[in-house]
């Protein structure tokens, strides 16, 4: 009933950029999205928390991407945008897109992208 789908990643080398977009594609109605954020996994590493952005436009970032990395939303496109800049190898992993959306039935949806992979080459 909601699905995620995810573009953008790729190989970049040290110093670049990326810009990941997570559009919602859902069957049902949506009564407002709670919050959409990305996450990543690096190769033996546990997932972790990237950036998140609330309803209210509200975003909190991990240490270790504050002033590198953008997250923003287009309401309109139901759309969220994960802007990357000043990559490193340490930003090499699979980053993988989640919302939480209340339906207009009030039912709610924690929804997963299936993850894109990001390269950093150093």
């Amino acid at each position: 009933q909601v699905q995620l789908v995810e573009s953008g990643g790729g190989l970049v080398q040290a110093g670049g950029s990326l810009r990941l977009s997570c559009a919602i594609s859902a069957s049902i109605i949506i009564r407002s999205i709670n919050h959409m954020g990305w996450y990543r996994q690096a190769p033996g590493k546990q997932r972790e928390l990237v950036a998140i952005i609330r309803s209210g436009n509200s975003a909190n970032y991990a240490d270790s991407v504050k002033d590198r990395f953008t997250i923003s939303r287009d309401n309109a496109k139901n759309t969220v945008y994960l802007q990357m800049n000043s990559l490193n190898a340490e930003d090499t992993g699979v980053y993988s897109c989640n919302v939480f959306i209340t339906a207009l039935n009030y039912n709610q949806y924690d929804s997963w992208g299936q993850g894109t992979q990001v390269t950093v080459s150093s």
